[in-house]
């Protein structure tokens, strides 16, 4: 039984150290969200934190509320794709068990 917990626990910090070095990972690469049939282009990191917003220059002349409208469409999909790859990485480490976000394992 002793081995058996043993295993266990050394299990669970391999788990730990690989979700760990996967948010590193995910904080450092970065997605492009795209609207308008890329017209707007919005790059962003695993963090969320918005780098650079591109806007074809077709855009700029016509409607604000349009322009507007497909900014935020474009940073929602990039929160969409960073959401999408977070859960592929994690999955990969945790052998699909849903971990909830900021769970930190006790050992």
């Amino acid at each position: 039984m002793k081995n058996s917990l043993s295993d266990i626990m050394q299990q669970a910090q391999k788990m730990q150290e690989g979700v760990r070095k996967i948010q590193e990972e995910i904080e450092t690469i970065e997605i492009t969200g795209e609207s308008g049939a890329g017209l707007v282009k919005v790059i962003m990191t695993g963090k969320r934190e918005v780098r650079k917003v591109t806007i074809d220059k077709s855009l700029v002349e016509d409607d604000q509320d349009m322009l507007e409208d497909l900014v935020a469409s474009a940073m929602n999909d990039a929160v969409r794709k960073v959401n999408r790859l977070k859960k592929e990485k994690m999955a990969d480490v945790t052998g699909g068990i849903p971990i909830p976000p900021g769970f930190k394992m006790p050992f």
